[in-house]
């Protein structure tokens, strides 16, 4: 029997975000007068106590000295152009939708402008501006709001732009400024609604501008969880995991977006393209609703999914790995791969990123120094561990007890085998949730003349080394190039683990003190990153997907004939081409060609 779980999830001030910047309004890095940072408010583990080696640790790793009385000025006087309205769309809007849901305030036009790219967007936005703004948006509240929408776009040649939760790191925001049409944000987040949970068969049918937040929140209530966890869960929206084809932390327990969706609703012009009836698996020939993963916006609107749910699990727990070096490391998931014994996540750092966690703790108090001296004692007296050479991986376990405990005893006897050594519970779950804090250093450090971004890629086992070493040559060589103060900072780490091989995610920053415009050499180089990842066995993404910032790399992706074949389905559902946000193949041929 379906439980009716109607809940809209009310706005809660504590929930404010940023605005352009990442995150919540009550989080932020902040500098004390003795050059220690804190984190405001107490949403993260980290929030609320003084971390001295933080502006230390960033000095050395950039081989620059942080001015911390240099502050780049953020623009505050942001042009937000006067919106280009259709006359006939906005009569007939008038008449079909209550005031409330939509809105020309020039604030909101301009946080529904962009995403989260840090050199095409945030950047331009904070010190720039922003080539074109949209002049409307509209907050629907159910699917009929959605079809009538789209044809109102269709009857009046509007563009319409989907926006869930606004996290898109590869420009699917960002907007054709050559649409001479009056460009519309179509806000989802007002259809955050559980439609129904069937407990017995263990699913659920959401509204896809729910967050993962409140999901889970909501779920929980109910004894259940989705288990789908991107870094970006507090914000992002069930409909943007689709579109972008999403995968999460603990995937390996839960399965990536495609393997916990049942049946997708995507709402297009030429009407709606679902499964009628949810299932396990069909065998149906080709199956229609698969376009709308990784549609990202050009194909219609996804109002809501049929998702997998699960019970909260039995037991919950946290460890964490200490290794010799990366390679070492490697070859450990490499055999924990193939044990049948995966935990609901593994995630692997490097050395650079082990010390910066250790950068992001609090002043050590006696005990924790006496702690620590021991613990160096036995990784580099007794285990010969070289300090600048070590890495940890950080686990955590969801289940039945005794399967939670199966995999655990695996897990310590692959770690003996390969020299590894416990590093705790503690830092296990420290760890895991450092992830959702450390998206907020990047607008902290931009402030101070230092721009940064992630890159994530898929790579074969039998390639892993080559990648991470390539990568870093050319971050170097790049650096150099453009005679950037100090050094590039580059480091890998392995989110996701695969039968065939891995996820990489790669942070990669510098000092862009007193070159002139940082936000374009930022770019060249991260699409020279991209490059030399994929010159060398990585994928274009893993689940970041395409918009309009890896166009380049499609060539090296598809044959001509499935981009033409992807172009013929947009043809299809599409043909009056409202949603031309333009993303992925979507995009205008540049000039020339």
């Amino acid at each position: 029997m379906a439980d009716k779980a109607l809940n809209k999830a009310a706005a809660r001030l504590d929930d404010k975000t940023w605005g352009h910047r990442w995150g919540f309004a009550d989080t932020r890095f902040v500098v004390n007068p003795d050059r220690s940072v804190k984190v405001t408010g107490q949403r993260y583990a980290v929030s609320g106590y003084d971390m001295p080696g933080f502006i230390p640790f960033v000095e050395e790793m950039l081989g620059v000295q942080i001015d911390l009385n240099d502050i780049k000025p953020e623009r505050a006087d942001k042009p937000v152009p006067e919106p280009n309205l259709n006359a006939g769309f906005m009569a007939d809007l008038a008449a079909a939708f209550p005031a409330a849901r939509h809105t020309t305030d020039r604030r909101e036009r301009l946080l529904h402008s962009h995403g989260q790219t840090t050199a095409d967007e945030v950047y331009q936005v904070l010190y720039n501006h922003l080539d074109r703004v949209v002049d409307l948006v509209v907050y629907p509240e159910s699917q009929d709001d959605v079809v009538r929408l789209i044809e109102l776009a269709a009857d009046h040649n509007v563009c319409l732009v989907p926006y869930g939760g606004g996290t898109s790191v590869s420009c699917a925001l960002k907007l054709p400024d050559s649409d001479p049409r009056m460009i519309v944000s179509v806000d989802m987040r007002r259809m955050d609604a559980i439609e129904w949970v069937d407990r017995e068969n263990f699913r659920a049918c959401v509204q896809a501008g729910i967050t993962g937040k409140v999901l889970e929140e909501k779920l929980a209530e109910l004894g259940f969880t989705c288990g789908h966890e991107p870094d970006s869960v507090e914000l992002s929206t069930l409909g943007g995991w689709i579109a972008t084809n999403a995968s999460g932390m603990k995937k390996n327990r839960y399965g990536n977006i495609e393997d916990i969706v049942e049946q997708v609703t995507l709402v297009t012009p030429q009407g709606v393209v679902e499964n009628l009836d949810a299932m396990p698996r069909v065998s149906m020939g080709i199956e229609p609703q698969q376009v709308a993963f990784g549609s990202e916006g050009n194909l219609g609107i996804i109002t809501r999914a049929v998702i997998r749910i699960h019970q909260l699990p039995e037991v919950t727990r946290y460890g964490s790995l200490v290794f010799r070096d990366f390679k070492t490391g490697t070859d450990f998931l490499f055999d924990l791969s193939r044990s049948g014994a995966l935990p609901a996540s593994i995630r692997l750092v490097d050395n650079v990123q082990f010390r910066f966690g250790q950068a992001l703790k609090g002043r050590a108090t006696s005990g924790d120094k006496l702690m620590s001296r021991i613990q160096k004692t036995v990784l580099t007296d007794v285990k010969g561990f070289d300090p600048h050479e070590l890495v940890a991986a950080t686990i955590v376990m969801e289940g039945a007890a005794a399967e939670v405990a199966h995999q655990e005893a695996e897990i310590k006897r692959l770690a003996r085998k390969h020299g590894g050594i416990s590093g705790g519970a503690h830092n296990g779950q420290r760890g895991y949730m450092l992830t959702y804090a450390i998206a907020y250093i990047r607008d902290f450090l931009t402030d101070y003349h230092i721009i940064g971004e992630t890159y994530e890629t898929t790579v074969p086992w039998s390639r892993i080394s080559e990648v991470c070493d390539a990568v870093a040559a050319r971050a170097a060589e790049m650096h150099k190039s453009f005679g950037l103060p100090g050094r590039a900072y580059v480091s890998p780490r392995i989110t996701q683990v695969y039968h065939t091989g891995v996820c990489i995610y790669f942070t990669h920053g510098f000092s862009a003190k007193g070159a002139d415009a940082p936000d374009r050499i930022f770019a060249e180089i991260e699409h020279a990153m991209r490059e030399t990842i994929m010159a060398h066995g990585g994928s274009i993404s893993h689940h970041h997907g395409i918009g309009k910032l890896r166009r380049d790399f499609l060539p090296q992706t598809l044959t001509p004939a499935s981009v033409e074949l992807l172009r013929d389905i947009k043809a299809a559902t599409d043909p009056q081409n409202v949603f031309g946000v333009a993303n992925n193949v979507f995009a205008p041929e540049p000039a020339g060609q």
